[in-house]
């Protein structure tokens, strides 16, 4: 899937699909996202509740 950025402020950010949301287990409103880049590969993971 090929998405485009969108300029927010100084930042750049893109639309995560609902279905890959539910895919990951990941609910938009109560929980937390963990960003990380390794290998100029963006991971996105749901974070652990105590984070």
């Amino acid at each position: 899937m090929i998405k485009k950025l969108t300029q927010i402020g100084t930042s750049f950010g893109f639309i995560i699909p609902k279905a890959f949301l539910e895919m990951m287990g990941i609910n938009p409103v109560l929980d937390k996202i963990e960003v990380e880049l390794e290998n100029k590969v963006l991971k996105i993971k749901k974070a652990n509740k105590e984070d």
